[in-house]
């Protein structure tokens, strides 16, 4: 299972989801540390929130691409599920827990997005319309990511895929809802930033 060619693919794929395109974008363009600005995140959100919708579009994108990249880079090297899902993991993990930063980074789900695209397109865009849905109808965008997060392994049941992979939705999902235990407890107590309210 863990062979030589998947740990590679692991370690690389950690390492591109390592790049913090936030944290470079603010501190290239405007010169600040997004760290200290809003909720203190890397990600996209925070971005959006503090520089723009600009900015934050670009994170957004670049962010994806990472996620997206790890998994095709497995599937061109080793077409297995096991390499393919352990980079999509990995490329998380990068993201959340940068080398570069301290090893404090992002709430996954942008780079978690990109490389579900690549592996269950299907049930990302299910995914997807639940957090449409939830942040169209009450503003929080962590409230959907969550709400998202937690429905992609049914979407992932639901589609009869085997079990390999409904195993990697059950973590991804996990790891989400952990990554935003904060904003859980903000929403719990009122004072959860909501969407137009700047950082």
């Amino acid at each position: 299972m863990f062979s030589t060619n998947a740990l590679l693919l692991g370690l690389a794929a950690y390492l591109i989801g390592s790049i913090p395109f936030g944290y470079l974008l603010a501190r290239f363009w405007k010169g600040i540390d997004i760290r200290k600005f809003g909720s203190g995140n890397i990600g996209a959100t925070n971005v959006w929130r503090t520089l723009g919708k600009g900015p934050g579009m670009v994170v957004l994108i670049l962010d994806m691409l990472k996620g997206t990249a790890a998994v095709m880079l497995a599937k061109q090297l080793e077409y297995t599920d096991f390499a393919v899902l352990f980079s999509a993991l990995l490329v998380m993990v990068g993201h959340s827990y940068p080398l570069w930063l301290g090893f404090k980074g992002g709430k996954i789900i942008a780079t978690g997005a990109g490389a579900v695209l690549a592996i269950a397109p299907v049930p990302l865009l299910l995914s997807f319309l639940v957090w449409a849905s939830t942040v169209g109808l009450t503003k929080y965008v962590s409230l959907g990511s969550i709400l998202g997060a937690i429905s992609l392994p049914l979407w992932v049941y639901a589609m009869d895929y085997n079990v390999n992979y409904l195993i990697f939705s059950v973590l991804v999902s996990s790891f989400a809802v952990y990554k935003h235990r904060s904003n859980i407890k903000r929403l719990w107590q009122g004072t959860e930033f909501k969407i137009g309210k700047k950082g």
